[in-house]
């Protein structure tokens, strides 16, 4: 399943000790960019932090997985990210930083003969 917005809010870094040894977690909110945005909480697990580098503004295409279970009567739901592709944003490029060609049209005014 895969999910697609902005990165609004990086929340802070989670560490612990598990019986399966040291953990941690980072949890960032995404905003969607449809008719009616929506605001997802997105939780990304261990090397998972280093090797995304996520920040604030970023817009991305998030890979998750979702998974609810059920604790004392009561269900919870996480949305884990196992894979982001950062989007590129060409709105802002500078005019002249394309890397198209530049044309000649091998016309010189000065001289009215064929360039061949």
């Amino acid at each position: 399943m895969e999910i697609s917005g902005t990165i609004i809010k990086m929340l802070p870094l989670q560490s612990g000790t598990g019986k399966n040894g040291e953990w941690k977690k980072q949890d960032f909110i995404i905003e969607t960019g449809s008719q009616y945005p929506k605001k997802v909480c997105i939780t990304m697990w261990g090397d998972k932090i280093d090797q995304f580098a996520l920040s604030e503004g970023q817009q991305i295409i998030a890979s998750i997985e979702v998974e609810s279970r059920e604790f004392n009567g009561r269900w919870y739901t996480d949305v884990k990210v196992w894979k982001v592709q950062k989007q590129e944003d060409h709105s802002g490029a500078a005019p002249g930083n394309d890397s198209s060609p530049e044309v000649s049209t091998f016309f010189n005014e000065e001289d009215d003969s064929l360039p061949f």
